[in-house]
């Protein structure tokens, strides 16, 4: 009997709008409120043309959290309902984020959803997320989010196919047959690494990075999944594909709520990592968040990489990727906020560099325009024009290819970065869920005080040293492909010299704000490179305390995350 199609009436919510990483909420909001899960899954189907839509194929993914197994069965009775004939969906709901947008790119699927919350905590107290990733793989532009976002202010309706049920642990096609439909809507359950590796071993030379992890001269390498996706994909190619031992490898069986733990690839979180590289046993190290996107990069003894470097020796070592040997290098980009490492490579190499509001989208515009091959945010992510999305363990795969070449720890290949470009100093300060209104005024206050004229030139004094302002604005993006303008991107204090002072307020928390505070200073002298960057930086973070006055306006006494 063909399953019956329902159109149901709803009415709007009003606080379905769309960041940069979808639409992040608590989990009980997706849970509790009426309809709220199923109208923003029909506002995504509703952007997309009806004519574009019919017997189109979708993939579905993500990185497993609590929640994930309902959302994507109304999902799928909702776009049978809705017109499309295909679904691809991975193994037990779970598919990284750069798989994907991999995916998606390889059937020429008109789009993905993605059910995470990136690197914020899961289960029934945790955050949850969805995201709409468009045809290109890549996330959906700001023009596209907008449009969902009008779209859940007027919602009436959604249709549903509330008798239909997948079987999402069993890999192979479903076949339904709907009311009024010509054709059976499929469901096919796939392998959630093995297309996603097959980009891989045509990237990097496996045979190279297997000789570095399993050869006679192997080094040891500690990884950390964090119980979140990439679990799945470091035991297959790293392990099973590459010879790397299977302990080496930790935490990498997804979990609904990643362990009790915050699946964040940084010191603060991924403290296991950092005391166990600390042993001074494994010679490279690194972590990734819940969806995959994001990493950590490790030495011996827990040498620190900083993600604004990291990127930064992909970009000085790129030939180290037999990839970009056949593709060559178009563009290097990174976000506003990132530190200008990337410029003092892409200066030498007298390569294109772009600087981009945050968010992957921007990143792809320019790729899908062949403008760009590698990029970076200094929030851990790093990846290159094969996707359109941040890929963590595709960073991990570019440093070991590298250690492959250069045959040096990660300690001795950062130093010798530092001394032929220099060193960005660089740190971040994370003031998390203050009082919204609160971090509002604050933010407001700071740009009336940096667009008066007499800012400019004013110095500040901090011991024996002296800042002077060059520039300040509330940054702002021409988008070089298509002439969009974004505003409103962040507060930026310039120094002469280069050093900057930067205020972000993020917009991917699900409950109060986030302040974010950058510190980015540059220094050549080969004498002043190896120094402590909070000792380095301590000036101008007293600087940017006093320009924000951020403890007395927010209540805090401190940031709760320092990067």
């Amino acid at each position: 009997i063909p399953l019956q199609v329902l159109t149901l009436p709803t009415s709007p919510h009003p606080d379905q709008r769309p960041g940069t990483n979808g639409l992040r909420k608590k989990t009980h909001v997706f849970q509790s409120e009426k309809n709220y899960l199923h109208n923003f899954i029909q506002c995504i189907f509703s952007s997309i043309d009806l004519r574009d839509r019919q017997g189109s194929t979708m993939v579905v993914g993500g990185d497993g959290r609590y929640f994930s197994s309902t959302a994507i069965q109304a999902i799928v009775q909702m776009a049978a309902a809705n017109g499309v004939g295909r679904i691809v969906i991975g193994q037990n709901g779970i598919m990284s984020t750069p798989a994907v947008s991999c995916v998606i790119r390889k059937i020429k699927a008109i789009g993905g959803i993605i059910l995470t919350a990136s690197h914020n905590p899961g289960g029934p107290d945790g955050d949850f997320s969805i995201k709409f990733n468009t045809a290109s793989g890549g996330p959906a532009p700001e023009a596209v989010t907008n449009k969902i976002f009008q779209l859940s202010r007027t919602i009436e309706e959604f249709a549903i196919c509330p008798e239909l049920r997948v079987d999402l642990g069993t890999i192979g096609k479903q076949s339904f047959d709907l009311e009024n439909k010509f054709k059976p809507f499929t469901v096919e359950i796939v392998d959630p690494v093995e297309s996603y590796a097959n980009s891989l071993r045509n990237i990097f030379d496996f045979a190279v990075l297997k000789e570095l992890l399993s050869g006679d001269n192997h080094i040891q390498i500690r990884l950390d999944a964090m119980h979140g996706v990439t679990g799945l994909y470091v035991k297959k190619i790293l392990c099973e594909e590459l010879g790397s031992p299977a302990n080496s490898a930790i935490n990498c069986v997804p979990r609904e709520d990643f362990g009790g733990d915050h699946p964040d690839p940084d010191l603060t979180y991924a403290t296991d990592l950092v005391e166990t590289m600390k042993s001074g046993q494994y010679d490279f190290g690194a972590a990734f968040d819940g969806d995959g996107d994001c990493n950590m990069i490790l030495g011996k003894q827990g040498f620190f990489v900083n993600p604004s470097d990291s990127v930064a020796v992909i970009a000085a070592n790129i030939f180290c990727v037999p990839y970009f040997q056949h593709a060559g290098v178009r563009g290097f980009a990174r976000s506003m906020p990132t530190s200008a490492a990337l410029d003092m490579v892409a200066r030498a190499t007298k390569i294109q560099l772009y600087e981009t509001p945050t968010g992957w989208r921007y990143f792809g515009s320019l790729m899908d325009a062949g403008r760009l091959s590698l990029c970076g945010e200094e929030s851990f992510g790093t990846g290159s024009d094969y996707i359109r999305e941040k890929d963590g363990l595709w960073a991990v795969l570019a440093w070991l290819s590298i250690l492959a070449v250069r045959r040096q720890s990660v300690e001795d290949i950062m130093a010798d970065h530092w001394r032929t470009y220099g060193r960005n100093y660089y740190t971040r300060f994370d003031y998390e869920e203050v009082d919204l209104d609160a971090a509002v005024e604050m933010m407001l206050d700071l740009e009336l005080m940096i667009s008066d004229r007499a800012f400019i030139g004013q110095v500040f004094t901090v011991g024996e040293k002296k800042y002077q302002v060059e520039a300040a604005d509330n940054f702002e993006y021409s988008d070089p492909v298509d002439g969009t303008i974004s505003r409103n991107q962040g507060l930026r204090v310039v120094f002469k010299g280069g050093s900057r002072i930067i205020f972000r307020l993020s917009g991917s928390d699900s409950f109060g704000a986030t302040v974010r505070l950058y510190i980015d200073s540059y220094e050549k002298d080969i004498n002043k490179l190896f120094q402590d960057p909070q000792v380095a930086l301590a000036e101008l973070v007293s600087i940017a305390l006093q320009l924000s006055q951020i403890h007395e306006r927010t209540g805090r006494r401190g940031p709760t995350v320092i990067t």
